[in-house]
C-alpha cells in the first residue's frame, strides 16, 4: 500500500481583510483672509448694491421708494446667499445696517439721513479705540485675543502691546477719515457723492485695517511663543 504525502498547508493571505492603517492627523484649516471673512469680492459688491439702489431710486422716484428699494435689495441679497449656501453673516449685517439707515432717513425725511448712522458709528468707534490706547488696553489686541482664544497674555509684554497699539491706531485713523469725509459731504448735501464715499471707504479700508491687526497678532504670537519656549528651556 502506497503512503500518500499530505499536502503542504498554504499560509493564509490577507487582502481586503488587512487592518486599516490609521489616517494621519487632519490638516488644520487655513485661516480666512480679511477679504474672505467679508464674503470675498462678491461681498464687496453686495455691500454696495443697497446704497446704489437707494441713490438711484431716490433720484427717480423719491425717498419712500428709495427706502423700500434699499431694504428690498438687502433682503434679496440675504436670500440669494442663503440659497447659494454662502456665508450669511455679512449679508445679515448688511441687511440690519440698511434697515437702521432706512429708518433714520424716514424719520429725518431726507435722503442724506440714510448715511447718518454710518457717520455716528464711525465717530463712536474712533473715540472708543482711541481711549483704549490711552488706557493701555488697545482694543485690536483685546478683540484679537478673544476671537483666537489667546486671552490677554500680550498685555504683560511691552513689544506686543506696541504692535496692538499700531493696529488700533490704524483703525482709529480709518474711522476718523470716514467720519470726516462723510460729514463734510453730508453738510454739503451731496447725497450721490456720499454713496460713492460710503462704498470706497467701507470694506476696502476696513480690510486694510484688519490686515494690520493680523500682522500685529502674528508678531505678538510668535514673540510670546518664543518667550514661553525660553522659560521652559531655562
Amino acid at each position: 500500500m502506497t503512503e500518500t504525502t499530505p499536502p503542504t498547508p498554504i499560509p493564509p493571505t490577507h487582502h481586503a481583510t488587512a487592518p486599516h492603517e490609521p489616517a494621519g492627523p487632519a490638516q488644520p484649516k487655513a485661516k480666512q483672509t480679511p477679504l474672505e471673512q467679508m464674503g470675498g469680492p462678491t461681498g464687496l459688491v453686495y455691500m454696495g448694491l443697497p446704497v446704489v439702489a437707494f441713490v438711484v431710486a431716490n433720484s427717480a422716484f423719491g425717498l419712500a421708494v428709495a427706502i423700500g428699494t434699499a431694504v428690498g435689495v438687502a433682503a434679496g441679497i440675504a436670500v440669494l446667499r442663503l440659497v447659494r449656501k454662502e456665508p450669511l453673516q455679512p449679508a445679515l449685517s448688511g441687511l440690519f445696517g440698511v434697515a437702521v439707515a432706512a429708518f433714520v432717513a424716514w424719520k429725518t425725511g431726507s435722503a442724506k439721513g440714510f448715511f447718518l448712522t454710518g457717520i455716528w458709528s464711525n465717530v463712536a468707534l474712533c473715540a472708543l479705540f482711541l481711549v483704549s490706547v490711552l488706557v493701555r488696553r488697545p482694543l485690536a489686541g483685546v478683540v484679537w485675543g478673544a476671537l483666537n482664544g489667546t486671552g490677554t497674555a500680550w498685555l504683560k509684554d511691552k513689544p506686543s502691546r506696541r504692535y496692538y497699539d499700531i493696529a488700533t491706531l490704524t483703525l482709529v485713523g480709518i474711522f476718523a477719515a470716514r467720519s470726516a469725509v462723510w460729514q463734510w459731504l453730508y453738510d454739503e448735501d451731496r447725497t450721490g457723492w456720499l454713496a460713492v464715499a460710503r462704498i470706497a471707504m467701507g470694506y476696502p479700508l476696513l480690510a486694510l485695517g484688519l490686515l494690520v491687526v493680523l500682522w500685529a497678532g502674528r508678531r505678538s504670537g510668535k514673540r510670546l511663543k518664543a518667550l514661553s519656549e525660553r522659560r521652559h528651556a531655562a
